[in-house]
């Protein structure tokens, strides 16, 4: 397609959670959308496992929860963590409403398939994978398509920027996000569940850090958060140093510590956190991490992701039905209604998005601090046990209701 011109109403690069949520919500009320994925395949390690009860209720509203439950998933209705050796039923998502009562653990790449599915049955929707976009046109100070590495080019009267935290997109429209600190990265690591049962744990918290063990099917992906610039460090430690550290920290995977095979079977996860001071500019909009990178703290991206698409197509779906007269009398899409719609999306997305990374940022301090493995001793102290007893109880419906929802959670139209 080297040189070739092509048009869309609507073109959203970046075939990820935001982008095909909102590609499939665009092509449902018959606008034409065109989706471009630069990678031949949705196959990513480091893509968020969790969906939570925000998102089951939009794959519910969009028919899809039979094919979701035939795709291999971990169901937890219960997030335990254990804090130096006590156990704590930290998050209990039954007290939330019917019928989400619980997070599923599904790779990303499945969910990704099932929605590229549902939305390629739809005249409206067309996917093209293994298209990268190099760079944005431009015609009298607006964005008015994108251009491919392979020279091909795509007009559209809107681009939806969902290319991830480092947008290629953004970055060619000149939108600079800006930084919040974040003390800590993640190294990244697969382990085989071990030979005794062992009940599913998200976080291991003591002297050696916290350690994230998230179950998916047949094995344990799992991550050590460790100081911010710190991974050469690890490194240079050696893969026996690493596997006992583990082994300590996560004592009912001692035995199988040593199927990490070598440090290269060990990634950086570098975590950061940022947002858009303005979201878009004239023909474009940017959505999901674009916008703003997330912090896997309660693994919460793929979910305001979506809730990015869901508000994004019900806000700019009237505005691209809007016609003006064309040059020839055809109508043509109304830019200005366009634009107006796009910062609509920023006032309804831009406030719940800063009040949870704000959650996060306390979260990565404490963590930085090292103030978590002190929440509880063991033994626990006396101020301890009554915390344990009396006050975790009331607070846990609130934690559920704020991993489960966040701030703001969006719905499909009726």
């Amino acid at each position: 397609m080297s040189g070739s011109v092509r048009r869309t109403t609507v073109c959203i690069a970046g075939g990820g959670p935001a982008g095909l949520m909102l590609g499939l919500l665009l092509a449902r009320s018959g606008i034409e959308v065109t989706v471009l994925e630069k990678h031949e395949d949705f196959f990513r390690d480091f893509r968020g496992d969790t969906v939570h009860p925000s998102t089951l209720n939009l794959i519910d509203a969009l028919g899809l929860r039979a094919r979701f439950e035939a795709i291999d998933h971990v169901p937890l209705q219960r997030l335990d963590v254990v804090v130096n050796g006590i156990r704590i039923h930290a998050i209990d998502f039954s007290t939330l409403p019917a019928p989400n009562r619980l997070v599923t653990l599904m790779p990303q790449w499945d969910l990704l398939e099932l929605l590229a599915a549902e939305a390629s049955t739809l005249p409206a929707f067309r996917l093209e994978m293994g298209a990268e976009v190099a760079d944005v046109v431009r015609r009298d100070g607006r964005v008015t398509g994108v251009r491919l590495t392979d020279g091909a080019v795509v007009e559209a009267d809107l681009v939806v920027a969902c290319d991830g935290r480092a947008s290629t997109v953004r970055e060619a429209a000149g939108l600079v996000p800006r930084a919040r600190g974040v003390p800590t990265d993640v190294a990244w690591f697969r382990m085989p569940r071990p030979a005794a049962p062992m009940p599913d744990t998200l976080g291991w918290i003591g002297a050696e850090g916290l350690v994230v063990t998230i179950p998916r099917p047949g094995y344990l992906q799992c991550g050590l958060l460790i100081p911010k610039g710190s991974f050469d460090a690890v490194r240079a430690g050696g893969i026996e140093a690493f596997r006992q550290r583990i082994a300590r920290a996560v004592p009912r995977c001692a035995d199988v510590v040593g199927d990490i095979a070598s440090l290269d079977d060990v990634k950086l996860l570098s975590v950061q956190i940022d947002r858009l001071p303005r979201w878009w500019t004239p023909g474009l909009l940017c959505i999901g991490d674009a916008a703003h990178a997330m912090s896997p703290v309660f693994g919460v991206g793929i979910n305001y992701a979506v809730q990015d698409a869901v508000a994004a197509a019900r806000l700019l779906a009237p505005a691209l039905r809007r016609t003006e007269p064309g040059p020839v009398g055809a109508g043509v899409v109304d830019a200005g209604a366009v634009d107006v719609a796009c910062a609509a999306v920023q006032r309804r997305r831009d406030r719940p998005t800063g009040a949870m990374q704000a959650v996060q940022r306390a979260v990565h301090a404490r963590i930085a601090s090292g103030a978590l493995s002190d929440l509880i001793a063991n033994p626990p102290t006396r101020r301890q046990r009554l915390f344990l007893r009396a006050v975790l109880p009331r607070v846990k419906p609130l934690v559920a209701r704020l991993v489960g929802y966040g701030f703001r959670p969006e719905r499909l139209d009726p």
